[in-house]
């Protein structure tokens, strides 16, 4: 599809548009050194404030996962 990831920088430029994830988070471009370490980005907006995560792939989707059943 031609898409990439937004990087930190982006994600903040981006909620000056509008405010995005306000119920949802979005994975974001995640620099080499975390990555090869399993880590990874995310950020959401909620309360007018832009917030960054980091954790592991597996460990985000395993706690979502646990909620879903």
């Amino acid at each position: 599809m031609g898409t990439e990831l937004l990087n930190e920088d982006q994600y903040r430029e981006l909620q000056k548009l509008g405010e995005f994830d306000t119920t949802t988070e979005s994975w974001l471009q995640t620099p080499t050194d975390i990555r090869k370490l399993g880590g990874a980005i995310f950020a959401d907006c909620r309360y007018g404030h832009i917030f960054v995560f980091h954790n592991s792939a597996p460990s985000f989707y395993a706690s979502r996962d646990s909620v879903a059943r």
